[in-house]
């Protein structure tokens, strides 16, 4: 059973992850997640500023910012990414929701769209704990890529690397859609639970999408397919997905 810590002041519970984000949030009793999505993406600092307007407006403490999903021009290099992510984790130190010598607990997506890029990293959504009696139980598993985290670079880790052909990708599929069951489980979660999937890649998914997305339920409530490539680059396909009653799109 993967483990599960408690952010402080938060109203979530997090699976601790890499440095960059944890690998998933799920609301304790008493709370409930809420996703607002912008109708366009906002630079990573503005960003910021406009998710601190909306907690403040919803009573909301900063600690209540559980996960978001960002928007970048394209693939980052290994280094690359290194750097990007010192710089969001330091808006994350600067809020105190990510604490000296304690794991990040906000989830995150990031990846790259093929089409209409925003010139700089920005936000396209994000997730915050709200008071809610008796609420239903809601979590977000954080993206997955076909690489499993932690291991110091991906591209030596990466499943099947580069490699696109139809069984490569069925491999890649079927390693990502491990790491997801894997995680929701932690919040005793599965596909039947679910309120929204995404994927994330450029390649064709047809070749599987029946036999391996759609047995496993993917398709009662819809997939949402973007097509944008994860944020490193030698990875090839990502998914999230939640459990989130409440939703909102906020005009920018």
């Amino acid at each position: 059973m993967i483990k599960t810590v408690e952010a402080p002041d938060s109203g979530y519970r997090f699976i601790p992850g890499v440095s960059q984000y944890s690998a998933g949030v799920g609301a304790l009793p008493g709370f409930a997640l809420e996703r607002v999505r912008f109708t366009n993406p906002v630079p990573l600092r503005q960003g910021f500023e406009k998710i601190a307007q909306v907690l403040k407006a919803a009573g909301r403490p900063l600690s209540a910012f559980a996960a978001c999903e960002l928007r970048s021009p394209a693939p980052f290099t290994e280094s690359g990414f290194v750097s990007f992510n010192a710089e969001y984790t330091g808006f994350l130190k600067e809020w105190g929701v990510m604490r000296d010598g304690a794991d990040n607990p906000v989830a995150r997506s990031n990846v790259c769209p093929k089409i209409d890029p925003p010139s700089t990293p920005s936000f396209y959504a994000f997730t915050y704990s709200v008071v809610a009696a008796n609420a239903p139980a809601s979590f977000v598993v954080a993206g997955s890529g076909e690489a499993p985290e932690g291991k110091g670079n991906y591209r030596d880790h990466a499943v099947r690397l580069g490699d696109i052909s139809p069984a490569a990708m069925l491999e890649k599929a079927k390693w990502v859609l491990g790491e997801m069951e894997r995680r929701m489980g932690a919040f005793g979660g599965d596909w039947s639970q679910l309120t929204a999937t995404q994927l994330y890649t450029v390649h064709d998914i047809f070749p599987f999408i029946e036999s391996e997305l759609g047995k496993r339920g993917i398709f009662r409530q819809g997939l949402t397919w973007h097509l944008n490539r994860p944020p490193v680059q030698d990875l090839e396909y990502e998914m999230d997905c939640r459990r989130v009653l409440t939703e909102r799109v906020i005009e920018v």
